[in-house]
């Protein structure tokens, strides 16, 4: 598939924002997290920042205002528009979690419950972004099992690695914070070598004898191209990204992603607390741009099954 930047950016800002979003519903009610007011709000601009930026990018992709209502109006059938009822409820439930932690310093009695929807809504709608692209059986690739613990295990761990982040700078750190987000970081790229392995070895059930319906009249080739030039079809759904540009992002990928970011995380927690913050912001970026070359890998190395009416095998 053709990667859209505005969609990898919307995927991985929001992922990450929404991931904090559950970190902070979870951490802050368990007084694991500094209830002072000022870090509280530190923390949910943070989040609420990611969230809404990736959010307002993913409207690019429409390109047509117009069709914005769509992304609302068809929760019964789209997880699309699921994803957008779920990230609208996640925000004023969050809403009212911030004015408790931000106004009166509390995230304990109701202003806890509000900040467990707040995690359980951000899990949702993690879920629902993933399911979007799991839902489609003619992308191989993109309908694996494993591609929503993907999305869910990348969303943890960047919104982690920015609230080791956030604690770094604003209460020195914790060693907590940055364990979890070292242990995060490890999860989510154990997963997606996994992943990486999985779409490398299998094969698509679709062939040119099944796409056709041709098959019981013997092998199908491809004979004359239907079109004199590239259409759409092949432009969105043909691109293809060679094979060894594709294994050099994949480690740029996870040596961003994990070998640098992990090893700041460790450091930022060994370090007095200026360096520290210092380590702890630059693993959060470097976290931020191995996700944004995963995402990329994630829809240029999609191959749709209508590929296979323009070309004699699919790769």
């Amino acid at each position: 598939m053709h990667p859209a930047y505005s969609v990898i950016f919307f995927t991985t800002a929001s992922g990450a924002g929404f991931g904090l979003l559950a970190l902070l519903g979870v951490l802050g009610p368990l007084q694991l997290l500094p209830a002072d007011r000022w870090f509280g709000l530190a923390a949910l601009v943070v989040a609420f920042a990611l969230a809404v930026g990736g959010l307002l990018s993913s409207t690019l992709h429409l390109q047509s205002p117009a069709r914005a209502r769509y992304a609302f109006s068809q929760w019964r059938s789209s997880w699309l528009s699921r994803e957008g009822v779920a990230s609208i409820a996640t925000m004023m439930v969050a809403g009212v979690f911030a004015i408790g932690w931000v106004l009166f310093e509390a995230t304990a009695g109701w202003w806890a419950l509000a900040g467990l929807f707040s995690a359980l809504g951000a899990a949702a709608t993690v879920v629902s972004t993933g399911m979007i692209y799991a839902a489609l059986k003619p992308i191989r690739q993109w309908r694996d099992p494993l591609v929503v613990p993907v999305y869910l295990l990348f969303a943890l761990a960047t919104g982690a690695v920015w609230l080791d982040a956030v604690v770094a700078v604003l209460a020195g750190g914790n060693w907590a914070v940055s364990l979890g987000a070292m242990i995060a970081l490890t999860a989510a790229w154990a997963v997606k070598l996994a992943y990486w392995r999985r779409i490398d070895t299998g094969r698509s059930k679709s062939t040119p004898e099944s796409a056709t319906g041709l098959g019981g009249l013997g092998p199908v080739r491809l004979l004359m191209a239907p079109h004199t030039e590239e259409n759409y079809l092949q432009r969105e759904m043909g691109y293809r990204v060679a094979r060894k540009h594709a294994v050099k992002l994949r480690a740029i990928a996870a040596i961003a992603g994990l070998g640098l970011a992990a090893p700041l995380v460790l450091a930022g927690w060994l370090l007095p607390a200026g360096p520290g913050a210092v380590c702890a912001v630059f693993a959060a970026l470097l976290a931020t741009l191995g996700v944004l070359v995963e995402r990329w890998l994630f829809f240029a190395e999609a191959r749709h099954t209508v590929t296979l009416y323009y070309e004699k095998i699919m790769a």
